[in-house]
């Protein structure tokens, strides 16, 4: 990605990642889709209530893996092609650990944390069920992404979204099998997950040891050398804080909403699976940005990096406008997938409905928010784009607490526009710090120890 017009390039790489990203959508949607139809209302508001868990456990996990991903993508970008099977084993090695901790540690407070926000009575052992098995499933999660990522790393995005679209479909035969074949409810469409990520991680690894030799480490790479260790962990452990963080204010938005009972939980849910759906694309300009720029930083090239910028904004401007129009204009549609015929869904759409018309509206800074993160992480500078978790935890934490205060679902709701708002725009800020300590490292020789 160093060479040719930046706007096609983005684009061209952009496509894939947006079909990967909305199938990896599709898991959990699919889960929540079967889920409501054919187990009902309460175990979708379960599956739902746990969401912001998963995204703290998963966030913590795949944030560290992604981040270890980064020193790769710069060492290729630079040419030095040793060293990048030597960040490929290094990364693995630390993931491998990072796994262990994470599903001990989340197995043993999942207890507590579900407690703690204000989970329904009704719907608690439920949400138990699920999110207890999601994380026996830490494993499978990660390292499809930290391979995923590996592949993109290097310019490739096509084989990831391959190998997701067949583990999708299978999610999906999975999720029929457990939940109505074997009566396993929501711990079946948990199960299906988990295995289907698995096989995903699986064929990313024969694919990178068949056809990608630069990711293919020798066998005297295999330990953990201290140096890119050191580095690795330098953006890992600060990608992964960022999501802790955010996922901590999101769990406090989600305890607010958990207040208005089970019905305001599955309006919730289901409209943010469908939001979640239509902005996926988002998160794909991020990710383009995080190889584009490690690989250009790689370079030494500010010149090329800064159009990349540009013109990825510009598309997120474009890609907000069209996704808000139809979140709203689908809404209605798109709830009643999540149901069977016999549920209410007048009852559910006021609380679907306010969250959508509070969010849509501030949807191009959620989109600045993934471009400026990951050009920031790109660059290395893993601590910088942490203070942007801390910019959107404090304003989701003003926002929910102030809601529990004034007993308002509207404010609990509009939480993530507030972090949106406040967090995209400093995002500018930021990257336009790290871009001029960047070229002041480049003139002293020192921009890639």
């Amino acid at each position: 990605m160093t060479q040719g017009k930046p706007l096609k390039l983005i684009l061209n790489f952009i496509w894939p990642l947006l079909l990967g990203n909305t199938f990896q959508q599709l898991y959990n949607m699919v889960d929540t889709v079967i889920v409501g139809k054919f187990v009902g209302a309460n175990a979708l508001a379960a599956v739902g209530s746990t969401g912001t868990i998963m995204f703290l456990v998963m966030g913590l996990a795949n944030g560290m893996a992604t981040g270890f991903t980064v020193l790769t993508s710069q060492k290729y970008g630079a040419g030095e092609l040793e060293a990048t099977r030597k960040t490929v084993a290094n990364g693995v090695l630390l993931a491998a650990i990072v796994c262990t901790v994470l599903t001990i540690t989340s197995l043993a407070i999942m207890h507590t944390l579900l407690t703690i926000m204000n989970t329904p009575a009704e719907i608690y052992d439920d949400a138990y069920a699920y999110i207890s098995t999601i994380c026996m499933g830490i494993f499978a999660l990660v390292f499809y992404n930290l391979f995923a990522s590996f592949l993109r790393a290097v310019g490739n995005s096509t084989m990831p979204l391959v190998f997701l679209i067949i583990s999708a479909f299978l999610n999906i035969i999975l999720d029929l099998v457990f939940i109505i074949n074997f009566h396993m409810g929501v711990r079946g469409a948990a199960l299906a997950t988990d295995v289907a990520q698995g096989i995903s991680a699986i064929l990313c690894i024969i694919y990178i040891y068949s056809k990608v030799e630069v990711l293919r480490p020798r066998k005297e790479d295999w330990r953990l050398h201290a140096c890119y260790t050191r580095r690795q962990l330098a953006i890992g452990v600060p990608m992964a804080l960022q999501f802790g963080i955010t996922a901590s204010g999101t769990m406090v938005m989600q305890a607010a909403i958990n207040i208005y009972g089970a019905v305001a939980v599955a309006g919730f849910t289901a409209a943010g699976k469908a939001q979640n759906l239509l902005t996926t694309g988002m998160m794909s300009i991020g990710q383009t940005m995080a190889a584009y720029v490690g690989q250009n930083y790689g370079k030494r090239d500010m010149a090329r990096i800064d159009e990349g910028v540009r013109e990825a904004n510009k598309i997120g401007v474009i890609y907000s406008l069209v996704s808000g129009v139809l979140t709203i204009a689908l809404l209605p549609y798109l709830l009643r997938m999540f149901f069977a015929a016999d549920v209410d869904i007048d009852a559910l759409l006021p609380y679907a409905r306010t969250y959508i018309q509070i969010s849509v509206v501030c949807f191009i800074p959620l989109a600045m928010i993934f471009i400026f993160r990951n050009t920031i992480q790109g660059c290395g500078y893993g601590m910088t784009a942490m203070m942007l978790g801390i910019m959107e935890f404090v304003a989701r934490l003003a926002m929910a607490i102030g809601s529990m205060f004034v007993g308002s679902y509207a404010m609990a709701v509009a939480s993530d526009a507030a972090a949106w708002v406040t967090t995209g725009f400093f995002g500018l800020f930021l990257f336009l710090r790290v871009r001029k300590r960047i070229l002041k490292k480049w003139d002293e020789g020192t921009y890639l120890e």
